[in-house]
């Protein structure tokens, strides 16, 4: 059995051929061969992995091991890896699941490969985690290792109040008691932080912002959040009339506080800026609206922000922080292009990110052109058909089409769905798997979802859509956290393109010019227009690091997004690059996801077990 990586790429791998013949006891395969690693570990420098581990085989470390995210492959690789960090982590007391979805098993994963996994807990110097274990069979016979999963969960010294060791919350039962006043009372003064410093500033009051601060608050970790807008919610609120999430509830869930059980399955933008507010208001989050950073200097001396914040009523703030949270948005900063003959152009031109409604004037009959057939362009380009304009988009290479109501489901089956396991555990078995080797899983599972929505892929194929399924024809994980883009979730724009109702024109080359009142194509073509709308996609967010807080910070930033040389996302959710700054984005789960391990590191500062910094 073997991984083998293929075209030069480190991220494209071939997956393992496995035998058919499964074992009649999952769980003591799965028993023996843990009980076997942590005899191993026990020795931590002289341990030897070689009888446990396949040659290629994985381990994907989140904070248990090392403080970041770490990919690690070949049995060699994983051999060095644990002679370097064992002997601090300590990871030991391993303990199987026993009940539920994610005790052990046998996974048909796909033809010819299956194995036996089970999540796991284990205990480390510092803390308690859990972990996914999935082990396939030698041609000897002999189960050893092709993936190994562990996680930090909870620090020994930081356990958060749930469950049974939630908060009394009688007054009595506050720190100083009735003296320090009544909870309303206290609260007043948190909120405008009277009393004390925040410890952690965040910048950006959306889902990452929100999930940040409520995981932080519950480590014990004072926060301030930050917003330039109005109302929280308002970033969501301000998009698009028409926009609707494309994830379903089950996977969107905010950290601690699911949906109600009979929240729509897509969440209209609007509704979902009320749940941010409403969310904000029941987790007892710090945030100062029409707020922005007017300066921000780091002393490395002190480990220490020096923070000025210009507030809505004119007054400016100082605060010394000991950690920026960057929470702007992964689609945050524009990327506008501008071309020839633009400013002559008597239309109308504007970037996607400015779009409301085309029912805000008369479109009818009008030429709109939309640049990108991204999910914005399609939102776009069907909203002003609805309103009753003359729509075409332009498209310059093919893009992946996936559709809400049948693809996007059997994405998550058997994991972020109704009725299915707890989120929790579905958050720990969903990322317990290396990038590599799930984007290597998602070209099956792209070629299935391809094979049901045959009828819409060829009508769009019909009508001059191109369509990439991307690299290696791994579908739209890899296209988001590669590109950040490059993708459609349809909610009606394909068969309205199907239709000819909305027409494509494909130009490879892009856009050579504007006319007067045409867009001038590389392909040779003009296409006459009264409204441009570039649907171009959004910078990197150290763009925006450097344009509040300038060169100085930005300079000792990493570029964020896209995988590194292991295949973990880069500087997103662990060490920036800055001692003290850490970027936060994504998508509504990966900010409940992520939130919790980037909070375990901040933590881990303040207590003295972490620097916060790559080593």
């Amino acid at each position: 059995m073997a991984t083998t990586l293929t075209g030069g790429n480190p991220h494209i791998i071939q997956l393992p051929k496995t035998t058919s013949d499964g074992p009649s006891d999952p769980r003591s395969i799965a028993q023996q061969w843990l009980s076997a690693l942590e005899i191993q570990l026990s020795r931590s420098q002289s341990l030897n992995i070689k009888d446990l581990f396949h040659d290629e085989s994985w381990w994907r470390d989140m904070l248990a091991l090392d403080w970041d995210m770490r990919t690690v492959h070949t049995a060699t690789e994983i051999q060095n890896f644990l002679c370097k960090q064992q002997t601090k982590a300590q990871l030991c007391k391993f303990k199987l699941q026993d009940t539920g979805n994610f005790q052990p098993r046998l996974e048909q994963i796909i033809d010819g490969l299956s194995w036996v996994s089970s999540m796991f807990f284990f205990e480390t110097a510092v803390g308690t985690g859990t972990g996914m274990l999935r082990l396939t069979q030698a041609e000897d016979g002999v189960w050893k290792a092709y993936a190994m999963y562990t996680s930090l969960q909870e620090l020994s010294s930081a356990q958060e109040p749930l469950g049974k060791r939630r908060a009394e919350g009688t007054t009595e039962s506050m720190p100083g008691g009735l003296a320090g006043g009544t909870w309303i009372e206290r609260r007043n003064r948190q909120k405008e932080f009277l009393d004390e410093e925040p410890t952690t500033l965040v910048v950006g009051a959306g889902q990452a912002g929100l999930n940040i601060c409520a995981r932080l608050q519950s480590l014990g970790i004072s926060c301030l959040i930050i917003d330039k807008n109005q109302r929280v919610g308002d970033n969501w609120r301000s998009r698009y009339r028409t926009l609707v999430t494309h994830d379903p509830a089950e996977f969107t869930h905010m950290a601690y506080l699911p949906f109600p059980q009979n929240w729509p399955q897509f969440t209209p933008k609007d509704k979902l800026g009320d749940w941010f507010e409403a969310y904000a208001s029941i987790m007892e989050l710090n945030i100062w609206m029409q707020t922005s950073i007017v300066s921000a200097e780091y002393d490395e001396a002190e480990g220490q922000w020096t923070v000025i914040l210009a507030r809505g009523d004119g007054s400016q703030r100082t605060l010394r922080p000991r950690h920026l949270v960057w929470c702007t948005g992964h689609s945050g900063e524009a990327r506008v292009p501008s071309f020839p003959g633009q400013e002559s152009f008597q239309g109308n031109v504007y970037h996607g990110s400015q779009h409301r409604d085309a029912s805000e004037s008369d479109v009818r009959g009008k030429k709109v052109v939309v640049v990108g057939t991204g999910n914005s362009g399609h939102d776009i380009a069907q909203n002003y058909y609805e309103n009753g304009a003359d729509v075409t988009m332009l498209q310059r290479s093919g893009t992946y089409v996936i559709t809400a109501d049948k693809g996007v489901f059997m994405m998550h089956s058997g994991m972020h769905e109704d009725g299915g396991p707890p989120t929790e555990e579905c958050d720990i078995a969903g990322e317990s798997l290396p990038w590599a080797v799930q984007f290597a899983l998602n070209v099956h599972m792209t070629k299935r979802i391809a094979d049901a929505e045959k009828e819409t892929l060829d009508g769009l194929r019909r009508a001059g859509f191109e369509l990439d399924f991307g690299m290696d024809g791994a579908g739209i994980s890899r296209a988001y956290f590669t590109r950040g883009g490059g993708y459609y979730i349809d909610v009606g724009c394909s068969q309205l393109i199907i239709d000819g109702k909305i027409k494509v024109n494909h130009s490879p080359g892009g856009i050579n010019g504007f006319g007067n009142r045409e867009l001038l194509l590389a392909n040779g073509d003009s296409l006459p227009a009264d409204v441009v709308v570039l649907a171009t996609g959004y910078d990197n967010m150290r763009t925006t690091v450097r344009k509040v807080l300038g060169d100085k910070v930005a300079d000792r930033c990493s570029d964020v997004w896209d995988l590194d040389a292991e295949g973990e996302l880069q500087a997103m959710w662990r060490p920036s690059g800055h001692p003290g700054f850490w970027y936060f984005g994504g998508n509504l789960a990966l900010c409940r996801i992520y939130s919790k391990f980037l909070a375990l590191q901040i933590k881990a500062v303040e207590s003295g077990i972490s620097k916060g910094v790559r080593q």
